[in-house]
């Protein structure tokens, strides 16, 4: 079992920047792929980036160049740096690790960012 836990999330002015960590716990030995998702009201969950064991990156289109993911995997860590942020990108921000084909999610963190 992998237990994932977010935090950084809060209220923002349009322009600020959020920093998301999740913190994976269990008896894990080596994460696969992490990322973060989110989901605004009345919309599906969607990728916003994702990151190998390796450091390969994926991105939504909607955030290139204004987020940035990374991880730490001594503490099997993942983080998500938001800049420039706009109103549009306010929803709830799911964690997700995947460790021996099983996707895991976190509880989620509100961001929500004023105009």
């Amino acid at each position: 079992q992998v237990q994932l836990v977010e935090s950084g999330g809060g209220l923002v002015q349009a322009g600020g920047s959020l920093r998301l960590s999740c913190a994976a716990s269990g008896s894990i030995f080596s994460i696969n792929a992490m990322g973060w998702y989110r989901q605004a009201p009345g919309k599906q969950r969607e990728l916003v980036a994702a990151i190998t064991s390796g450091g390969s990156t994926n991105y939504a289109d909607s955030i290139k160049g204004r987020f940035t993911i990374s991880r730490d995997n001594a503490k099997n860590t993942v983080y998500l740096q938001m800049n420039s942020l706009k109103p549009g990108v306010t929803a709830v921000y799911y964690c997700t690790a995947n460790y021996i084909s099983i996707n895991y999610w976190g509880q989620g963190t509100q961001v929500t960012v004023s105009s």
